[in-house]
């Protein structure tokens, strides 16, 4: 345990110290990802006032404060992808990763968890500037702030198990492109990336209650601006853990099966 948190460490700063060497791109990759939520906000808060103030249960104010924590949410959410193990393999670099003494998924989780430290202190400011333009209704609890820090790192870790489970299907085939986009059709649909989940139809809450989207993206996001109860806090910590579960329960089968017919594919 004490050399896998050396790692775990050692690992993180160097992607800290990585991120911070291109911290220019870095700044202006997170700029470009403003603008989706941007979008969302202005309509969503337009549709509000127009509606008498409240649609779904937001204001236009606590809309402006999903969005904005929203930017957070989404950045805490990147994660190594299937478009990536694609790259591994065809280039032979798992190979390589194969020779470690250790599973690479510490690898992978250990590298993106330093990078969001980065993510985290460039969103920074932008969160001001969004919250000088467009007024959120933020106002959280302690209990609020705590959960929120714990929802966020689980989504982290759903995501992560998910889309490396997704991922390693390129053991069998050289593109999984296709299954990935159908993936994330899903996740834009059912996670509240894209409205929150109180907008939709009631049969489509009701789906999402049962997969895993919600969970890495729109519940931390309720959490901490307010939307939910101490014991739905509580209900959701249990279904991500859940879900990290069951992402590591897919990794084990699909690690001990595919990981016996790799081969590297030529460039």
């Amino acid at each position: 345990m004490r050399a896998l948190l050396d790692l775990y460490l050692k690992t993180m700063k160097l992607a800290i110290v990585e991120r911070f060497q291109y911290r220019v791109a870095e700044y202006f990759y997170m700029i470009g990802m403003i603008a989706e939520p941007v979008i969302y906000l202005v309509v969503w808060t337009t549709i509000a006032e127009s509606q008498g103030g409240v649609v779904g249960g937001y204001t236009a104010g606590e809309f402006a404060a999903y969005y904005i924590v929203w930017t957070l949410v989404r950045n805490m959410n990147i994660v190594f992808t299937p478009y990536g193990w694609e790259f591994r393999i065809q280039h032979g670099q798992l190979s390589g990763m194969l020779l470690r003494p250790v599973h690479p998924l510490h690898y992978d989780l250990a590298f993106f968890a330093g990078w969001k430290v980065v993510a985290i202190i460039n969103w920074l400011p932008i969160a001001a500037i969004l919250t000088l333009i467009f007024r959120p209704t933020l106002d959280p609890t302690l209990l609020e702030v705590g959960g929120f820090f714990v929802a966020i790192w689980g989504a982290y870790l759903v995501r992560s198990m998910l889309l490396w489970a997704l991922g390693l299907i390129t053991l069998w085939t050289t593109r999984v492109g296709a299954i990935f986009e159908l993936y994330f059709t899903l996740e834009l649909l059912l996670s509240g990336r894209l409205v929150p989940i109180s907008l939709l139809p009631a049969w489509a809450q009701q789906l999402a209650d049962f997969l895993p989207f919600q969970w890495a993206f729109g519940y931390p996001i309720e959490v901490l601006i307010g939307q939910l109860t101490p014991q739905q806090i509580l209900y959701g910590f249990g279904m991500q853990a859940l879900w990290i579960l069951i992402g590591l329960g897919l990794i084990a089968i699909l690690w001990r099966f595919g990981i016996r017919r790799y081969s590297a594919v030529g460039a």
